[in-house]
């Protein structure tokens, strides 16, 4: 099993619970595997720092944009939660490395291993938050998000991706862009969407998230990218 004393070292972050630590970073598809290592998969941490990640996101725009309106802020907040930020965020911390997974999913370098990034960040702050408490959470994520917010609001990469894509389309290919969901994957409780993003009969690009608008966002993000109409 990885030895994860580096990656506290790394964050300067050292776990009283070392098995709290060790769950951050096990996908599910990882206990499938190795269903007698005693380990629970990071899906309940994921579920709870998503909601620390987002109070400490809302509580930080709060305070340095005040002249801003809600709808704005909100926007900001969504482009640096998405799971193409956060994946960004984890691989440059150097959470590739440290993840258990199994080995068909160890193999996989594309989306659904930025997907799994981001859920693994989220689990951290969970893990984090309860481990070493909110104060400590916090200073993390400000010294591994925070730096992105002035190159979205720079870039204007906070706009929605969806009207952005609808413009540029218009504009450029005389077409109004269609969704599809391609793919769906897991429970009720845990569903993954594929949505493709079409100009006429044309797929474009494709997005992943757990909802078909997030999938939907990631996809018309993805077609802006591709098309060369944003950085």
């Amino acid at each position: 099993m990885t030895d994860l004393s580096r990656f506290e070292t790394q964050t300067g972050i050292v776990f009283t619970d070392k098995k709290l630590l060790t769950q951050a970073f096990v996908h599910r598809s990882y206990i499938n595997e190795n269903p007698g290592l005693g380990l629970s998969h990071n899906e309940r941490l994921e579920f709870l720092g998503d909601a620390v990640l987002e109070l400490v996101i809302t509580d930080y725009l709060y305070k340095k944009y005040p002249d801003r309106a809600e709808g704005e802020l909100t926007s900001y907040r969504a482009a640096l939660v998405n799971a193409v930020t956060i994946a960004q965020v984890a691989t440059d911390i150097g959470m590739n490395e440290f993840l258990l997974l199994s080995k068909g999913e160890s193999k996989d370098t594309g989306k659904a291993r930025q997907y799994i990034l981001a859920n693994t960040y989220e689990a951290f702050v969970g893990a984090v938050y309860l481990d070493q408490g909110y104060a400590t959470a916090e200073q993390f994520i400000g010294e591994t998000l925070f730096t992105k917010i002035e190159d979205i609001v720079a870039k204007k990469l906070f706009r929605d991706a969806k009207s952005l894509v609808q413009e540029k389309a218009q504009e450029h290919e005389n077409v109004t862009p269609a969704y599809r969901v391609l793919k769906e994957t897991g429970p009720d409780h845990d569903k993954h969407f594929t949505v493709g993003i079409f100009f006429g009969g044309t797929l474009i690009a494709d997005g992943k998230g757990k909802s078909k608008q997030e999938a939907e966002q990631e996809a018309a993000r993805n077609a802006l990218t591709k098309q060369g109409w944003i950085e």
